[in-house]
């Protein structure tokens, strides 16, 4: 039994149809990407999952049953517009939430304790809100997220803002909370997270799936002959080489697609004739990032 089942969803506005026909089921105790460009209907498809909008067809099932008001409590939801009580200390409003989420006033406040001790702000918790930065705010956030064990995580750009450090202790304890059984919905923009955080993906696109499935299998079915390079010097001669039919050009790191019967020693041979210096030579299987614009296409109009 899938722990979520979306089936055939649809959701129009008057003319406009935000949804159309989505359909794709998520195992309990996995990581699963919805992925799309703004205005691809994500939001609208999450808000339906949470039951605070209905699909005008289609049917979610949320492990193995409708949703009823019993469900609400059965999910987490850290959206992607953060909203704390600024004026609140941190534990009377991390306390208050959980409250509100069917925990007894002890049980909320002991499991708060534990999660400011667990992302290192015991000591502020009778600080007020707003004497926090942006990014110690979103640890709050999702912590008031997690307090009442939510089978079912809704994460929407869950690393924006954040700095290195407390993106990488968000990210392990993703998979920490993975790894106990909670099923784990990740909405984001940052296709590295995905491509290393999520066992399968829906990329949708105009409110239509364009490709849905394991991650492994997608990326196999839309690989590419890459190679990645880094080097000193000037690398802009490589997109005119024969082998290569085209680049993605960082500076010193570049994507190099060659042509499917050009073995990347072929490349190898001639930059080591060039005058770059080079750092790294790895051929690679297609990033996320890469079959992501490559199915969206450019910017909408």
């Amino acid at each position: 039994m899938p722990a979520l089942s979306v089936n055939n969803i649809v959701k129009r506005y008057d003319k406009f149809t935000a949804v159309d026909r989505i359909s794709f089921n998520i195992d309990e105790g996995s990581m699963f990407g919805l992925l799309g460009p703004n205005g691809a209907g994500k939001s609208t498809t999450m808000r339906m999952i949470m039951n605070i909008i209905r699909p005008d067809e289609g049917q979610i099932d949320l492990f193995g049953q409708p949703f009823t008001e019993a469900s609400k409590n059965t999910i987490g939801y850290l959206p992607e517009e953060r909203g704390l009580y600024q004026k609140m200390k941190i534990l009377d409003v991390l306390q208050f939430l959980g409250e509100m989420k069917g925990l007894s006033g002890t049980e909320a406040k002991d499991r708060s304790l534990k999660w400011l001790d667990r992302f290192d702000m015991g000591d502020r918790a009778e600080r007020k809100v707003e004497e926090l930065s942006k990014g110690l705010q979103q640890n709050i956030q999702f912590i008031s997220t997690v307090l009442h064990k939510p089978r079912l995580l809704i994460v929407d750009e869950p690393f924006s803002g954040l700095d290195p450090v407390n993106s990488q202790f968000l990210k392990d304890t993703l998979l920490q909370l993975r790894k106990e059984g909670t099923t784990i919905i990740l909405s984001t923009h940052l296709m590295d997270q995905a491509e290393r955080l999520c066992d399968n993906i829906c990329l949708i696109n105009g409110g239509k799936i364009v490709v849905s499935g394991e991650l492994a299998a997608i990326k196999r079915d839309h690989s590419s002959n890459s190679v990645v390079l880094e080097f000193n010097g000037d690398g802009g001669f490589i997109s005119g080489l024969p082998h290569v039919t085209g680049v993605d050009n960082y500076g010193n790191y570049m994507e190099v697609h060659l042509h499917n019967d050009v073995h990347p020693k072929d490349l190898f041979k001639e930059l080591a004739n060039s005058e770059l210096e080079m750092r790294r030579f790895e051929a690679t299987e297609t990033s996320l990032n890469e079959i992501f614009i490559n199915l969206v296409g450019g910017p909408r109009k």
